[in-house]
């Protein structure tokens, strides 16, 4: 395949796995909302790009520290957004006969997982934010309506957060299916997920996003995560895709 070729494909292996994804998912909502959703800052059509913070890395103090934030967003994530965009151009070069066939399974293993890891670390900073934020409009009554109350909400997320096993996420999502909220837990970023759910909310509990201040303790961290929790933005991305 010639160099044109190849970025060609792999623009169009992009969009799919974006969308499939998430990334981009609610873009042109979001626009029509007359509200740019800045998790599109994680695609830039071609691939996958590390956004910067929203905020400066010493900005959650003291309920997350700087020294985690900066390791977290610029070695961890960072390598999740390599990784992506290193399975995609792989694929894109199997499709076009510079790489054999059989090498499929293994690269598109890797971009579940590494893409998965993109879009929930990039999610993972927009929803926190200093002093936090509190749920608002539409968001507000789907977490009364889904869960009972925005406390019940708040607590079962809390619940499946804390107990995930091994490394993983709690996310709150959007099914469009049953146009309601949902809680899932993650392990592996791509594991255990429902088809079709949009994440609005996530909370990243691999031991690399806390354990240099919390150490071992899990239920800490994401008590401490409530104190910084943005649910203003989570209620602008809630009111975007479902505009779909």
């Amino acid at each position: 395949m010639d160099r044109m070729g190849r970025r060609d494909a792999l623009r169009n292996l992009a969009a799919g796995a974006a969308a499939a994804g998430g990334l981009g998912v609610a873009a042109s909502a979001v626009n029509a909302q007359g509200w740019t959703d800045p998790f599109n800052e994680g695609f830039d059509g071609s691939e996958f790009v590390l956004p910067e913070l929203p905020y400066a890395y010493d900005a959650l103090e003291p309920h997350y520290d700087e020294e985690t934030v900066t390791i977290h967003h610029d070695k961890h994530h960072a390598g999740y957004v390599r990784g992506a965009n290193a399975a995609m151009e792989a694929l894109a070069e199997i499709r076009g006969g510079d790489r054999p066939g059989s090498e499929i399974k293994h690269w598109e293993r890797q971009l579940a997982f590494a893409g998965s890891g993109h879009v929930l670390h990039t999610l993972f900073w927009l929803g926190m934010t200093p002093g936090g934020s509190e749920p608002t409009g539409d968001f507000a009554d789907a977490m009364e309506d889904s869960f009972g109350s925005v406390e019940a909400c708040r607590e079962h997320l809390t619940a499946a957060t804390g107990s995930v096993e091994a490394s993983g996420w709690g996310i709150l999502g959007y099914l469009p299916l049953t146009d309601s909220l949902i809680i899932l837990q993650a392990e592996k970023h791509q594991n255990l997920t429902v088809q079709g759910v949009v994440p609005l909310l996530v909370i990243d509990v691999w031991e690399h996003a806390y354990y240099l201040k919390y150490q071992n303790n899990r239920g800490d961290f994401v008590q401490a995560w409530w104190e910084i929790a943005n649910l203003e933005y989570a209620s602008m991305r809630y009111a975007a895709v479902r505009g779909m």
